[in-house]
């Protein structure tokens, strides 16, 4: 499932001023245990398709919410067109979830249809979908970071166990400096996701602002170390013996999700009023 999915929830009803309610509390409690699966769909809502976006019209949903991600949630937190969010039950009247094939293989992905498909208002307020957005991209270069440190991992320890020309690739100097590269490009990467989850906490005004260049940074770095670390492991890296592909598939699909770093920078300049 995707990481936020037990997340993206209880950051929208803290936002809305709701965490404390207790009609929410039977819900929240099964996320908790993990008796019950939300799934996130808010790509469309960032980035808006002529082929899709949800309409909202008197408590019920229509239209179509592309790249949701986990086909098996109970429910799904739904962002129509104007960022409002609503809760949508799995078995809700006039949704069809259907599965998505995507690039990433790690995780699930659904295509929504609505068809005046009830659905229970979380909040009409565009802040609250601009909290949960920005809790989801640092959960998201979260992600990115660890899975490009698993890769760096494996090519570290790959390079001292492989051998060509009677001793281990990893003390020939191109291979050494390949590895110390995508070290030092990523640990300052760690310290940015933990001041981005921090500014969600406990600086809030910073936070969308962070949030953004955390997660174009580890997009950029995540694609950078995944291209390496799977050059280090030379032509098997590709293939299914070593399962790298899985980690620079995913690392490829957090690039895009919730906004590739294009979009995510134009983003960062507008808050700092550098774009018109």
């Amino acid at each position: 499932p995707f990481v936020g999915s037990a997340v993206c929830l209880p950051v929208a009803l803290r936002a809305a001023g709701l965490a404390e309610n207790d009609a929410w509390a039977e819900l929240l409690g099964g996320l908790a245990t993990g008796e019950v699966r939300v799934g996130a769909a808010l790509v469309d809502a960032v980035a808006p398709r002529r082929d899709a976006g949800v309409r909202a019209a008197g408590g019920a949903l229509s239209g179509r919410a592309l790249y949701a991600l986990d086909v098996d949630a109970d429910h799904y937190l739904v962002a129509d067109e104007a960022r409002a969010l609503y809760l949508v039950a799995r078995d809700a009247e006039g949704l069809e979830v259907l599965p998505l094939t995507t690039v990433d293989r790690t995780r699930t992905t659904a295509d929504l249809h609505f068809v005046e498909t009830p659905a229970r208002l979380v909040s009409s307020d565009p802040a609250v979908h601009a909290a949960v957005l920005d809790a989801a991209r640092v959960m998201l270069a979260a992600d990115t970071l660890g899975a490009a440190q698993h890769m760096l991992d494996a090519a570290v320890a790959y390079a001292k166990d492989r051998e060509q020309f009677g001793r281990p690739i990893g003390s020939f100097q191109a291979v050494k400096h390949m590895c110390a590269q995508m070290a030092s490009d990523l640990e300052p990467c760690r310290s940015l996701v933990w001041y981005a989850g921090h500014a969600l906490q406990s600086v809030p005004d910073e936070a969308p602002l962070v949030s953004c260049h955390a997660k174009a940074m580890l997009a950029e770095v995540g694609r950078s170390v995944a291209k390496t670390a799977t050059e280090v492991h030379g032509g098997m890296g590709f293939t299914d013996l070593l399962g790298l592909h899985y980690w620079f598939k995913r690392i490829g699909a957090n690039r895009q999700l919730l906004g590739a770093p294009e979009l995510v920078r134009e983003e960062a300049a507008r808050l700092q009023g550098l774009v018109a």
